[in-house]
């Protein structure tokens, strides 16, 4: 299997290293990251004590962790005992990146089928599509 090989920077703007392309994230790996990414740097525990009630058990996140180190999502370096954690694709580049996946799968490759889409099935109201007018208005200044 061929992969692509791409180089991205974080919103902080620090260099990351070259990657592999991202693979697909499961819903518990999504819901670490977004954790992750929240707090920029942490201990398993930091994302831990974020989750909401149930709990998972540390080591189920643990595991999540590993997952996500394999997958070149994260960073991981020690500090004692302690392993600290820090993303290496940003926030922004994962949403970037599988959303013009679902766009050209499912949308013929087109922003406007997306949002037609939306407006059709009534899941964005005028005042969105408002905001959205004034956003690309203001980015073709």
């Amino acid at each position: 299997m061929l992969r692509k090989i791409v180089d991205l920077r974080c919103k902080n703007n620090y260099q990351l290293k070259t990657i592999q392309m991202m693979e697909r994230l499961t819903p518990q790996e999504e819901n670490v990251m977004l954790l992750v990414w929240q707090l920029k740097e942490c201990a398993i525990k930091d994302v831990v004590d974020q989750m909401e009630e149930p709990k998972p058990p540390y080591t189920t996140v643990a595991s999540i962790f590993k997952n996500l180190e394999s997958k070149r999502y994260l960073e991981k370096r020690r500090f004692g005992n302690v392993k600290v954690y820090k993303p290496l694709i940003s926030e922004a580049a994962y949403k970037r990146h599988f959303l013009s996946g679902v766009v050209k799968s499912y949308f013929d490759n087109s922003y406007k089928e997306l949002v037609s889409f939306f407006a059709k099935e009534q899941k964005i109201t005028r005042e969105e599509l408002a905001e959205i007018i004034r956003l690309i208005e203001k980015n073709q200044k």
